[in-house]
């Protein structure tokens, strides 16, 4: 942990650093850097003199944009054959690297962007951006900051108020990613400024002016794109223009769809099938090509096909292949996926014949028309009275939608023959107000539009959005009074929602479980829209992680001196930060059954409602569990790349977040992954767990016995197992045979372990199994999906040899505390020292146990004498250990995936590659074997943006309280397609018995102490005849015991004391039973959970 206060503030390295200086402190590491910060007048990108440039980055600026961070140009490692510097950093931008890969990052790197309007969505626009590491952003903003601006835009406070909203913005912005450099406009742009930038976003314009700029953007050579958005109240839109001819690279952001080839007909048209062991992706029309066929060589020549009928494993291709060669076996079909050139038209153009709109909600299939005419009708009435409508104002409502009538009557075409004049009457009252889960959402939005425009990679918004979220008004008619603004920085809000609304914000309790991206975005919202703020108000928010490089390119809350510190404690100071009057609390306990001591019943009765920002499922079914039980309202959402989904779990009104459950992933079986794998991420699991096996497992295990042998002997002898018999195994090898005390131990043993895992190994495998075998029925044994093996023959000239010898010699050496020479990553003198390693022949055995059977769970094979066995290991780890130096242990190496230094992923990559060479399957690069091997999600702050946006405006529903199913709205979003599907959400399943009926929101409390007679009798009252209860798994009544009907008179908290032994804490005042009832007709019936009240 860095203390932010020193002198010396240690930098990490950049992406690229711009115009900065660097001062290296002698006295300090190479990697502790002094930094300054500075404010220059200089040229802007827009060619303009007296524009302002700030950049705070630290690094040595080469000539590509490159950083020499001051170790020589190897960031701490050296890499082997030479020191080629990266131009992107991996630790950084691991999570959005997986969404865009490198040529997409690299494009972004060198693009500028202008945002102009640095209200909130101009300034949730160019927060994404600067996050996402764009080359420079140029912020511009005639106007200065107001009291207003503060219900939206994290960047102001009060001190901001009557600065320039750009020059105001600067220092904030500047925090989020140093590499990128800020620029900043203060008076009014000409289109002429606008040249310089690959793309421009306008957040707040005119229509004439927008007209104007598109039209220069859309004529100019190369064309400039053009991006116009709005956040009025409750309604947003946007508009892009990309220029005449758009070329898209990737529509999608998928993989390339493949499928295992099983057969090829002789037929017209020929039909392929395909393995069944997933089904195939593949779409009618999709363009596919055919590789690896054996036989029916005619498909193999490069040429894309299309596909027709495409099944779950088969499809056809428009092609005769009668009189082709015979299909023999093996070959793979992998989609091509083309560009695709649109047309946008320029805005002028586009108002008038504004084409399909993209639609979000298909409840609202009639909206996006009448918003397209609201907005250009909000414009005219601007024009028109200097202003916007006042919120309330019937006067305003009625000019606006007078307005509106004119503009559809003038339509040559098309004209809507109904206007909600309601619709609009919210539109106008709201208008002036840009809300912040708005901002949020279409910053989110609008931010990815920008980076397909400066890329290609995904589809653009094709040329309409509209969007509006009128539902979240409260329920009941507002009184324009209650509009009124009170000098307050909520005014905005208030104008819209009123103030009763804005009091229950600020009075409410809210619990926010994880503070990493989501979280981060979550606790930003919730203080602009003062949630929590009044005297009433608490926000607890808990998550037990600390910071990491790779959270800082999204968790915009965390900086880099806050490595290494709790993320909840910097995200709270930081949120207090843009609303000091924010009431906030941060633990860094889990929310698990281990923490219920800190998370008790008082806390969750007094709670107003849970916002998730987890990271996994498990968690997520923990506290949806907890809201169930304690009836609180959860706000549950989550993020995939450029996807992302929301889901309101209300009490009583909707399912809660357990009730449906994604298909678990399908898990590749063990021999496939040991023996027969097929694709590159059978590869890499294999490789993670002989890593773990190798460096963490089994150096444990050899400390676990040195510290206590006597105890890890007698429970190996007590299992006595093929499990203890192959561990025990290991740690013999471990210390015995493979034990090393130099680094040439350690390269011999990295070369002996090549010489075993991709030459030996296969060799047994090729011998136990021929290319010709044949199973049981007579079938070919290598059938798709296996692939034959060849063994690798070793070769100090292949590098990618060198260097798994390199990694896994290095990490051996860790293991046993062998210091590392720095002579490792000369290719010259490891060959040498590998060379000195004799490779003794090998002889496959003729009995080789090779596990083929898909459904085995271990490739330990047991035998009778396993235990004969044990004890003679056992007898020889001792004569082992004796001849061990006093206090001898082992380093476990744990694997981390964010450590480019540590050569974990080096060696993962290395295993996995020499192993898809073995059978032939295409190699990866290091940042793709870390995706897949570190299971990294992928992230990006725009998707995360807007869902905490989406459900920030369903969160206005939840504290108004009164709200009915259809009002609310979950959501599913892919900003790569662009897709939004918004709908409601599905009611809870309803359970009814005799005149009563129940869901599963409902929890049935007993009070006042009562005895097991007094529960029966209860029940009995309700006709259900209860016949069995039980505490957790004990059971305490069956009405087939005999003997449990002296319990009858028996308070039911002594039962659970003295049969279950459970033991109840102070701050528990009541347990949980399940009944198992019936009716008086013997059938069973499903009654809630019933909660006992002892205290």
């Amino acid at each position: 942990m860095v203390n932010s206060n020193s002198s010396v503030d240690f930098m990490l390295p950049v992406k690229r650093a711009v115009g900065a200086t660097l001062e290296v402190d002698s006295e300090s590491s190479s990697l502790a850097k002094k930094h300054r910060s500075f404010v220059s007048t200089a040229t802007s990108a827009t060619g303009t003199p007296g524009v302002s440039a700030v950049n705070m980055g630290g690094g040595n600026v080469d000539g590509n944009n490159g950083v020499n961070n001051g170790v020589g140009g190897r960031n701490g490692k050296a890499p082997i054959g030479g020191s080629q510097q990266p131009d992107i950093d991996e630790d950084l931008h691991s999570r959005q690297l997986a969404v865009y890969g490198r040529e997409t990052m690299r494009r972004l790197f060198a693009s500028n962007i202008l945002v102009s309007g640095l209200q909130g969505l101009g300034a949730e626009v160019a927060k994404n951006l600067i996050l996402a590491g764009v080359k420079s952003v140029t912020l511009h903003d005639v106007g200065n900051v107001e009291l207003w601006d503060l219900s939206s835009s994290f960047i102001f406070s009060e001190e901001d108020l009557g600065k320039n909203r750009a020059l105001a913005s600067v220092q904030k912005l500047q925090e989020l990613n140093n590499a990128v450099v800020i620029y900043t406009l203060t008076d009014e742009l000409t289109k002429e400024q606008l040249s310089n930038f690959q793309a421009v976003v306008f957040t707040d314009i005119s229509l004439d002016k927008a007209i104007e700029y598109d039209d220069y953007c859309h004529k100019h050579q190369p064309p400039i794109a053009f991006i116009k958005s709005e956040v009025r109240g409750l309604f947003g839109s946007v508009f892009c223009d990309f220029g005449p001819e758009f070329t898209v690279f990737d529509v999608d952001g998928e993989d390339p769809r493949t499928g295992i080839i099983a057969s090829i007909s002789n037929d017209n048209p020929a039909l392929v099938a395909c393995v069944d062991d997933e089904r195939l992706e593949f779409q009618d029309g999709d363009l596919v090509v055919f590789s690896e066929v054996r036989g029916m060589t005619e498909l193999t020549d490069g040429k894309p096909r299309k596909i027709k009928n495409a099944r779950p494993y088969s499809f056809t291709i428009e092609e005769d292949t009668s009189n082709y060669t015979a299909y023999e076996r093996g070959g793979i079909v992998t989609q091509i996926k083309e560009p695709k050139v649109l047309n946008f038209k320029p805005l002028k153009q586009a108002l008038k014949d504004p084409g399909d709109f993209l639609l979000s909600d298909f409840s609202k299939f009639d909206r996006p028309p009448l918003l397209h005419l609201a907005f250009q009708a909000l414009d005219k009435f601007i024009a028109d009275l200097g202003r916007f409508p006042l919120a309330g104002s019937e006067e305003d409502a009625q000019k606006l939608i007078s307005l509106v009538t004119g503009i559809n009557n003038s339509l040559p075409d098309g004209r809507l023959e109904e206007i909600d004049q309601k619709l609009l009457r919210n539109f106008a009252f709201g208008s002036r107000a840009v809300l912040n889960p708005m901002a949020a959402m279409f910053g989110g939005i609008v931010g990815q539009e920008v980076v397909k425009a400066c890329s290609g990679k995904f589809h653009p918004l094709f040329q309409f959005f509209y969007f509006d979220s009128v539902e979240s008004l409260p329920s009941e008619p507002l009184d324009p009074d209650d509009l009124k603004p009170l000098n307050s920085r909520y005014d905005a809000q208030i104008s819209v929602f009123g103030s009763k609304l804005q009091k229950k914000l600020e009075d409410a309790k809210v619990f926010i479980v994880g503070s990493g991206a989501l979280g981060c975005e979550f606790l930003k919202n919730l203080a602009l829209m003062g949630v929590c703020c009044g005297d009433g108000g608490k926000l607890t928010v808990t998550d037990d992680d600390v910071i990491e490089k790779s959270n800082l390119s999204r968790q915009f809350l965390f900086r880099d001196w806050n490595i290494g510190q709790a993320k909840s404690t910097v995200a709270a100071s930081a949120a207090t930060l843009i609303n000091p009057l924010l009431h906030v609390e941060a633990l860094q306990n889990r929310a698990s059954p281990d923490s219920e001591n800190v998370f008790d019943d008082t806390f969750w009765e007094n709670l107003s409602v849970v916002i998730n920002a987890l990271d996994n499922v498990t968690a997520r079914l923990y506290i949806d569990q907890r809201c169930l039980y304690f009836q609180k309202p959860l706000l549950e959402s989550g993020t995939l790349g450029a996807k992302c989904n929301t889901q309101m779990v209300i009490p009583h009104l909707t399912e809660n977040y357990g009730a449906s459950r994604d298909p678990p992933e399908k898990q590749a079986p063990m021999c496939t992954v040991h023996s027969f794998p097929h694709n590159i991420d059978h590869c890499l699991t294999w490789a993670r767990s002989e890593f773990e096996g190798l460096l963490e497992k089994t150096p444990a295990e050899v400390n676990a016995y040195l510290i206590s042998p006597s105890e890890y002997i007698s429970a190996m002898n007590k299992a006595g197992d093929a499990q203890a018999r192959d561990t025990l195994e290991r740690v013999l090898e471990c210390l015995d045979k493979d034990r090393c005390d130099t680094f040439q131990d350690c390269i011999t043993w990295a070369r002996l372990k090549f010489e075993d895992y991709f030459s030996n190994r296969v060799k047994q495998l090729a011998f136990t199994f021929p290319e010709d075998a044949v199973t049981s029925s007579g079938a070919p044994f290598w059938s798709a999906p296996k692939r034959f093996p060849r063994p690798l023959q070793f070769s100090i000239h292949d590098l990618s040899h060198l260097q798994f010898v390199m990694a896994a010699s290095i990490l051996r050496a860790e293991t046993f505390g062998i210091p590392i020479p720095d002579w490792v990553s000369s290719p010259e003198k490891l060959a040498d020292a590998v060379d000195k390693v004799i490779i003794p022949d090998f002889l496959p055995k003729k009995d080789a146990k090779i596990v083929t059977d898909e459904k085995a769970t271990s490739l330990s094979t047991a035998s009778i004498d396993d235990a004969a066995v044990i004890n003679e290991l056992v007898m020889k780890l001792e004569r082992c250990r004796e001849k061990l130096p006093p206090g001898y242990k082992m380093n476990p190496i744990q694997f981390e995936k964010d450590d480019d230094t540590n050569y974990h992923m080096d060696l993962i990559a290395g295993f996995a590659n020499m192993r898809a060479r073995n059978y032939s399957i295409p190699e990866v690069d290091k940042l793709k074997a870390k995706f897949i091997a570190g299971r990294i999600i992928p992230a990006i702050a725009t998707s995360t943006a807007m869902a905490t946006g989406f459900v920030c405006l369903e969160l206005y529903k939840v504290l108004d309280g009164q709200h009915k199913l259809e009002d609310y709205r979950n959501t599913f979003a892919n900003l790569a397609l662009p897709l939004f599907s918004m709908a409601e959400p599905v009611p809870p399943k309803v359970i009814k018995h005799q005149d009563m009926s129940w869901t599963i929101w409902d929890r049935w409390i007993l009070k006042d102490n009562p005895s097991l007679r007094e529960l029966l009798q209860w029940l009995k009252n309700k006709g259900l005849n209860a016949y069995s209860i039980s505490y957790g798994s004990c059971l305490l009544y069956n009405s087939m015991f005999p003997r449990h009907k002296e319990r009858m008179d028996r308070k039911l908290v002594d039962l659970v004391k003295d049969v279950a032994k459970a033991e109840l804490p102070p701050y528990r005042r009541h347990f949980d039973i399940v009944v198992a009832c019936e009716d008086d007709e013997d059938n069973d019936i499903d009654i809630p959970q019933i909660s006992i009240y002892f205290r």
